[in-house]
């Protein structure tokens, strides 16, 4: 063991004091095929497709079905309408609109009709419920007219018709009550943050390497715009599947992945793109894997950013997930930040790019195992440890007889004084 512990330390030492300057640049490729081109892994793990739990842009890969309580979503009508799409949006727009203009257009022309104004159509000794109103044309252009205060003149409600009057103020409320909540609505739907979402970017790959002399597991996000996410925090969950103790199977299961919560790491000023780590230790659920093994394992990391836009003032959110073909072993990012005249420029064409390094195959646990043998003198052997307990048996035992020689020298004393 000791050779190999003494050969990891040195690949350790030597990855700390020399970077390895040769940068392998990865194939300019499109991005559906960066996405689906498995990267490092076996053919026989290539064959297994890995189904995401979330997908590459952010969407989440879930579909509910058998939703029996549907009248849940009628409670919360405002928030329905907000997620609907957008064509579907703007049809219920239009026919919310169009079916009152046409509903109260229809009772006007009713009161008209039940009160025979079309019977004195240019009779001037008539007085009429709505001056000038010859038909259900006319009503329905009235009916607008009411709604939306638009009042060309042409039409006006008279002072004898109290039932007119009635539904004038009737439909003056309730206009202004259907203004309100879909105006409202296309409000939120258009000030939604989905589109600043899609300006914060994370790398195609996570990579593990080397970081202080400790093994990590890293992915790079960055925000492509000027103005600032405000508050921006990061997040990071490992969906695998488990079995308890007690044989209670738990499929996608989340386990946080600390990505510098307790150091404050995790609250970014994301100006330029950064690189967030986790440190792989005991607390890690990668403890334990290895870089053989890692292929073999199925499981997702899902990693959320979030924060407040700088212009609205509303929380924003971007998702993606990297599975095991897209985490890559011994290898780093290669830098996208350079000092100009005044200014630092970001690279962004570099975002994605990687460059491999000297990274120990073993996993953190066996690191951490190999540390600790190395560590102990080398002249420790249970031969030893056998010598170290038999010195002190010896000495106990020598101890005792001359505790037992002081006993018997105090009783002769005794007898000789009695003889006396």
């Amino acid at each position: 063991l000791f050779p190999v512990a003494a050969n990891v330390l040195e690949e350790d030492s030597m990855e700390q004091d020399i970077e390895s300057p040769v940068t392998i640049h990865q194939p300019k490729l499109p991005k559906q095929a960066r996405e689906d081109l498995p990267k490092n892994i076996s053919k026989e793990c290539a064959k297994r497709k890995i189904q995401r739990y979330v997908r590459k842009d952010g969407k989440c890969n879930v579909h509910h079905g058998n939703v029996r309580e549907t009248y849940r979503y009628l409670t919360d009508i405002f928030t329905t309408l907000v997620d609907l799409k957008w064509r579907f949006n703007l049809l219920i727009f239009v026919m919310v609109y169009t079916v009152t203009w046409l509903f109260f257009g229809m009772i006007w022309w009713l009161i008209a009709y039940m009160r025979g104004d079309m019977d004195h159509i240019g009779d001037s000794t008539w007085t009429p419920c709505v001056s000038n109103l010859n038909g259900f044309v006319s009503a329905f252009l009235f009916s607008i007219e009411t709604e939306t205060t638009i009042g060309y003149g042409y039409r006006v409600i008279t002072d004898k018709c109290p039932e007119g009057i009635i539904l004038l103020l009737v439909q003056s409320v309730l206009g202004s009550i259907v203004n309100a909540f879909m105006v409202g609505c296309m409000f939120v739907k258009i000030s939604q943050p989905k589109k600043r979402a899609e300006t914060l970017v994370f790398s195609t790959n996570a990579v593990i390497s080397m970081r202080d002399g400790k093994l990590c597991l890293m992915f790079r996000v960055g925000d492509l715009r000027n103005s600032h996410i405000v508050e921006a925090s990061i997040r990071a969950k490992l969906i695998k599947s488990k079995q308890t103790k007690e044989g209670e199977f738990i499929p996608l299961n989340q386990t946080d992945i600390n990505v510098g919560y307790y150091t404050g790491d995790d609250r970014l000023f994301l100006v330029s793109p950064l690189i967030i780590s986790h440190e792989i230790n005991q607390q890690s659920p990668f403890w334990e894997i290895s870089k053989a093994q890692l292929p073999k394992e199925e499981l997702e990391i899902v990693v959320i950013l979030e924060g407040m836009v700088e212009a609205t003032g509303m929380t924003c959110q971007a998702r993606s997930s990297y599975i095991t073909s897209e985490i890559l072993w011994g290898y780093r990012f290669t830098p996208v930040l350079t000092l100009e005249d005044g200014f630092y420029e970001v690279d962004y064409n570099s975002f994605h790019e990687t460059y491999e390094t000297n990274t120990p195959v073993y996993s953190a646990k066996e690191l951490a195992e190999m540390a600790s043998r190395a560590e102990l003198p080398l002249t420790w052997s249970v031969s030893s440890k056998l010598d170290q307990h038999a010195e002190l048996e010896t000495e106990e035992e020598e101890k005792n007889q001359e505790d037992q020689n002081e006993r018997n020298g105090d009783v002769a004393n005794l007898e000789n004084e009695s003889k006396v």
